[in-house]
């Protein structure tokens, strides 16, 4: 029995074939995945670098109204730094229309920033939840291809009536790639999803920290309107 990829393709059983085809495709869509995502995270990043510069000078000068229209542009939207100081902005001159006390104007502030980051957290996190499953069950789906090649093998012993390699070769191959296929896609899922979610947890910090810097700026403003 020759031993490479095309000659054991073609000696492959059907189940073996379809467990390869199917792995292939959850591999090329945990690649698709990996990549957009990477393309919406530089998009965030890129954006937040331009705009927040602009955001804390107009609101050194006190052009709260400015930055709001600036968090509300279109172009600004992916900004996940945008995204926060505009809630928090929102909220605030709401909560100042409502004539309601500092306090709950810097309460009101502060929540607006964290839906904000939640939302946008789960914006990232979008299609993670579905490279985590691939590299969950990719293994499992690789052992349909185990399980036949196994048959195949017992079907080879029982055809020839004699258990040499020759008679189990096939049936061992199969066995080998599809779960050697399996382990290799749940790798590379695996690698895609701790990668992500460093990212995400990265991008989480940087928000949680503008939503800090943001509610003492409002705490500074008050104060030196009050005086």
């Amino acid at each position: 029995m020759e031993f490479g990829l095309t000659q054991m393709w073609a000696q492959m059983g059907s189940l073996a074939k379809g467990v390869a085809i199917l792995l292939f495709i959850l591999s090329i869509f945990t690649l698709y995945l990996f990549i957009e995502r990477q393309l919406v995270f530089a998009r965030a990043k890129l954006k937040s670098k331009k705009v927040a510069p602009k955001l804390a000078g107009m609101l050194k000068r006190g052009q709260i109204q400015e930055a709001l229209k600036l968090t509300s542009m279109k172009e600004n939207r992916g900004s996940h730094l945008a995204r926060v100081t505009g809630a928090a902005i929102k909220e605030f001159l709401e909560g100042k229309e409502a004539n309601l006390s500092l306090e709950e104007q810097i309460g009101t502030a502060q929540r607006g920033c964290d839906r904000a980051s939640t939302i946008f957290t789960q914006e990232l996190k979008k299609g993670s939840n579905t490279i985590a499953t691939i590299a969950t069950s990719s293994p499992f789906i690789g052992l349909f291809g185990t399980i036949a090649g196994i048959i195949n093998a017992f079907r080879g012993m029982a055809g020839t009536g004699s258990a040499g390699i020759g008679a189990v070769s096939q049936g061992i191959a199969e066995a080998l790639i599809t779960t050697a296929f399996g382990i290799g896609v749940a790798i590379i899922a695996l690698w895609a999803y701790n990668f992500l979610s460093t990212r995400i947890d990265v991008y989480g910090a940087e928000m949680a920290n503008t939503s800090s810097e943001i509610t003492d700026f409002f705490i500074k403003k008050a104060e030196q309107d009050v005086t």
